[in-house]
Parts: C-alpha cells; sequence; structure tokens
C-alpha cells in the first residue's frame, strides 16, 4: 500500500490547481498589466524627473498594485465560489459601509469632480465604487439563481430583490457623483437579469427607466459642471479645444501621430511633451497609439477581446446558473469599460473618467480587475468537477 505523506498530498494539490488555470485568461490579463506598467512609466516618468521626484514612482507603484491584485486574485480563485454565497451579504455590506464613509466631510477626498476616493499614506488611494462592481455582481447573482423548486425562471419578487441590491449601491455612486461607473455597473445589471432568464418585459423596462433617470439626472443638476462639460464637449469636441475639450483634443492627435508601428516608446511628442492631461489613467490608450502605433493600440484591443472570449466561454460552461451569471456580470464590466475608455480617447464616447480594465494607473481597479480574474478562474475550475 503507498502512504501519500502531507508534503505529496500538497504539491499535488498545487499541481492540479495550476493544471486547470485558464492559463488564456490569465495570460492574456498579465500581458495587458505589463503593457500598461510600460505606458504608465512613459506617460509619468518625465513630468516626475521636471518635479524633482523620482520619475519611477509610477511603475513602482502600478508594480505593486499588480502583484498584490495578482495575491488577491489567486485567494478568491482557490475559495470554491459556490461557497462564496454565504459570505456575499457580509462583502455587500462592506461595500456599502466604504460608499456612505467615503461621502462623508474630511474622509472622502474629490477628484474630477467626484468625491469617491480615500487617501492613503505613501501616495496611494482607494476607490470603494470599484469594488462596489464585484459586490453587485456577486449579490445578484446569488438572488436570481436561487431558483424554486421547478421553475424555469425567477420570479418577480426575486428580480425586484435583485435590482435592490444593485439600486442602493448605484444610487451612492451617484451622489459622489460618478457616473462613469454606474454605466459600467448598469450594463452589468442588464446583462445578470438577461441571462438570468428573467421575462423580456424587465429587460425593457430597465432600459426605460434608465433612459428616464439619466434625463432626470441632467434636468435636476445631480452632475456637477465639470461632468456636464465632459458630455457637451463630446456633442461637439471644436467648441472649446483650449477647455474641456482639450483632452481629448490632444489624445486623438496623439493617437493619429502614431501611425503603424508608432514614435517608438518613451519618444511620443504628445506624451513626453505633457499634452495629454491624466495619460496614465483616463487617457493611457493615447500613450499606446502615439508610442507603439496602430499595432501596439490593436495589440491592447486583441488582449482584451481575448479575455471577453474567456470570460463569455466560461459563463457558458459554467456548472450552475450562479457560476454563469458571476461570469456574465464581469464579461460585461469589462466589455463596456474597455468600450468606454478607448471610445473618449478616440471621440466617439463622451469622457466619463473610467480606467482601461489592467492597463490604466490606480490601485483600486487594479485589484479590482484582478478579484473579477480569479472569480472567473474560480467557476472554470469548478465546471471541470
Amino acid at each position: 500500500m503507498t502512504i501519500a505523506y502531507p508534503t505529496t498530498l500538497a504539491k499535488r494539490k498545487s499541481t492540479s490547481y495550476l493544471q486547470r488555470l485558464d492559463w488564456v485568461l490569465v495570460g492574456g490579463a498579465l500581458a495587458l498589466s505589463i503593457i500598461g506598467a510600460l505606458l504608465v512609466y512613459s506617460a509619468t516618468r518625465s513630468k516626475q524627473a521636471d518635479a524633482g521626484l523620482d520619475p519611477s514612482s509610477y511603475l513602482k507603484k502600478h508594480i505593486l498594485n499588480l502583484a498584490v491584485g495578482l495575491v488577491l486574485g489567486i485567494v478568491i480563485s482557490r475559495f470554491d465560489y459556490r461557497l462564496l454565497r454565504a459570505y456575499t451579504p457580509i462583502l455587500y455590506g462592506i461595500s456599502i459601509v466604504g460608499l456612505v464613509l467615503v461621502l462623508v466631510p474630511h474622509l472622502g477626498h474629490t477628484i474630477n469632480g467626484a468625491k469617491a476616493w480615500f487617501l492613503l499614506p505613501g501616495g496611494f488611494s482607494f476607490q470603494p465604487s470599484e469594488f462596489a462592481k464585484i459586490a453587485i455582481i456577486l449579490g445578484m447573482s446569488m438572488i436570481l439563481s436561487e431558483k424554486r423548486d421547478a421553475e424555469s425562471e425567477p420570479r418577480d419578487i426575486d428580480v425586484i430583490y435583485a435590482l435592490g441590491v444593485a439600486g442602493v449601491p448605484i444610487a451612492l455612486i451617484m451622489l459622489e457623483p460618478d457616473l462613469g461607473t454606474v454605466l459600467v455597473i448598469t450594463c452589468a445589471v442588464l446583462a445578470i437579469v438577461a441571462v438570468s432568464g428573467a421575462p423580456a418585459r424587465w429587460l425593457i423596462g430597465l432600459i426605460v427607466a434608465g433612459v428616464l433617470v439619466s434625463f432626470l439626472v441632467f434636468k435636476l443638476g445631480i452632475l456637477s459642471p465639470y461632468q456636464v462639460d465632459r458630455f457637451t464637449a463630446f456633442t461637439d469636441p471644436t467648441a472649446n479645444t483650449h477647455g474641456i475639450g482639450f483632452n481629448t483634443t490632444q489624445a486623438r492627435i496623439a493617437i493619429g501621430s502614431g501611425g503603424i508601428f508608432g514614435q517608438g516608446l518613451f519618444h511620443g511628442a504628445q506624451t513626453q511633451g505633457h499634452f495629454v492631461p491624466e495619460n496614465q489613467t483616463d487617457f493611457v490608450y493615447s500613450v499606446a497609439g502615439e508610442e507603439l502605433g496602430f499595432v501596439g493600440a490593436v495589440a491592447i484591443v486583441v488582449l482584451l477581446a481575448v479575455i471577453l472570449w474567456r470570460a463569455i466561454y466560461i459563463a457558458v460552461r459554467a456548472s450552475d446558473l450562479f457560476g454563469r451569471l458571476v461570469a456574465t456580470g464581469v464579461a460585461t464590466w469589462f466589455a463596456f469599460q474597455a468600450f468606454e475608455n478607448i471610445g473618449m480617447n478616440l471621440g466617439i464616447t463622451p469622457v466619463t473618467g473610467v480606467p482601461l480594465p489592467f492597463v490604466s494607473y490606480g490601485g483600486s481597479s487594479m485589484f479590482a480587475n484582478w478579484l473579477a480574474i480569479g472569480l472567473l478562474i474560480n467557476v472554470h475550475m469548478r465546471a471541470k468537477e
């Protein structure tokens, strides 16, 4: 009889984990994160040097954020998502507390017109709304996957509960106000409701309600003047090229000057001349377009498409509805956020301030993205059991 010693069992378990990983998904996310590190470094090194600061400080923080994000993704991938249901109310409650506290005077910090950040020591910041995306996806998936007896679709009361779970954090995020994040979450909500099997009247109603709410948001002045100006600049980018339309105009110039192969990493005239504001976060895609050219810009889109393909594939093959809804929510989140960010760099969508997944600088965004990757891996692994 062969005796399996604890060290041997641990080694086998580790090997099994590595074998069951979706390496295409992980490789795509890692490649984007590494490309992002290079682009962030290119966008910030000369600005930091001119200010007498460490030129590589943003690069170091980006790599640290990536390392922490990887650890978070690994941890959540090893925790059976089917058991995660029991902890979803706790995670949801924590996210609500964070969204409330960030609105408290002297606690939350305002950046670009939105009171959405906590400032931390060492130049770091924390954005609760990024983690609210995960809490909403888990909360809605938990409720809508609880079918009663032989029911083939969620009951109306279940859909109402699920929308309530999404509605509370959405309302709090609108108070910041952060319309870009709300739009991302709204798309994920619609996708989860659609895949859950809810009657079509719910989708139609949600779309109509979304249009009405958007109209009221503008009419009632909930958005700050700065954010309203962002949308106005989208409708006519040439109206105020020295004001609110300056960012998008300079971003398009940078992308257009990149040509096929780009001006070379660290050699983009617009990037190194500091003509594109926020080009380590909102407009990081303009750095890719200028310095890596059409080839580099398309490579980023291809890597994003690979991640979306794997997310959809995982959703289709999920062993239960809960896993399918979680994967659907993550896939929609990544898809719409990437479209919105790249679109505002190209001038085809309004500037809403959402980061490019895995590429833009930002700890909260990086952590949330890798937590989402961890959830996808989790669903993928359990589908094989």
